[in-house]
């Protein structure tokens, strides 16, 4: 998008420059069309407002663009994103509208309708071993990134059912949060924080806060990276000389078992199975210095 001042001269120097203005004006062909025009003459003042009308004009007339563009490539077209878009639309307790896939909200409030959009995160893939979309979905609960209820779970695949291409096989993963096990050594600065990791002047754990403001800004299916993860800590914790990984491990909910496997370790980078993480504890995090 053209910005304010482009637009001004693509205007102003077809008219400095038309032979007619010139023998009009008297005007200095050496000269820039701010420097023979003041800023409070008509003529100014009129390009000043064709300016601002264009300038607005072609903001809406992008943003336009931009929307159409959102809906045509997330339409029921088969595109990864469109099962996401599904799914963040997602609506408990009410009915979709017969034989579409959008829902009926009536005569709904919007607080109801908010409150219904209990889908909070998704993210799509299609599996590596067979011809699957792989849908993993996450609520919230008290602010944190949570897996949704049954009785929500089972409304969600009815819905799922309704919407899903015929012939396409849908996974849904709604799981409890891969759980993280870290084992570190700090190196600190033992003038700002004590043997046990806390800020002498401030009472609270800077390591502690580092890494949880770490796990908020992982975006949802995102992957760990443990070179990153440690630069956030050493950049973010005030007192960190070096943080070092002893050995950060992983352990996700296997569907075969319901439950959580044998924690495995955790080389470079990890994706999460269910979406999203948990730190177990920092009860293996040590402080050296």
């Amino acid at each position: 998008m053209r910005t304010k001042a482009d637009i001004k001269k693509q205007i102003t120097d077809p008219f400095i420059n038309n032979a007619h203005v010139i023998s009009m004006y008297g005007l200095d062909e050496n000269l820039s069309y701010e420097a023979q025009f003041s800023i409070v003459s008509f003529e100014n003042i009129l390009f000043d407002i064709m300016t601002n009308i264009i300038f607005f004009l072609e903001g809406l007339f992008g943003q336009h663009v931009k929307e159409v563009d959102g809906r045509l490539f997330n339409q029921k077209n088969a595109r990864l994103s469109w099962y996401r878009t599904m799914a963040l639309q997602f609506q408990y307790g009410f009915d979709l509208v017969k034989d579409k896939d959008y829902f009926n909200n009536g005569t709904a409030t919007a607080d109801q309708i908010a409150a219904s959009k209990i889908i909070k995160y998704s993210a799509v893939n299609e599996s590596d071993d067979e011809s699957r979309v792989i849908l993993k979905i996450a609520g919230e609960l008290n602010d944190e990134l949570a897996p949704i209820p049954a009785p929500e779970r089972a409304a969600f695949d009815a819905y799922v059912k309704e919407f899903r291409p015929g012939g396409v096989k849908i996974s849904v993963i709604n799981y409890e949060p891969d759980l993280l096990y870290l084992n570190l050594n700090i190196y600190r600065d033992p003038l700002v924080l004590d043997a046990n990791g806390m800020s002498i002047l401030n009472g609270n754990y800077p390591v502690n806060d580092a890494i949880e403001a770490y796990m908020k800004l992982l975006p949802f299916d995102g992957a760990f990276v443990i070179f990153d993860f440690l630069n956030y800590i050493k950049n973010n914790a005030q007192g960190v000389i070096t943080p070092v990984n002893i050995n950060i491990e992983s352990a996700w909910i296997d569907p075969l078992i319901n439950d959580y496997g044998t924690p495995i370790s955790i080389d470079v980078k990890r994706i999460p199975e269910s979406g999203y993480f948990k730190v177990v504890n920092f009860d293996s995090i040590s402080y050296v210095g």
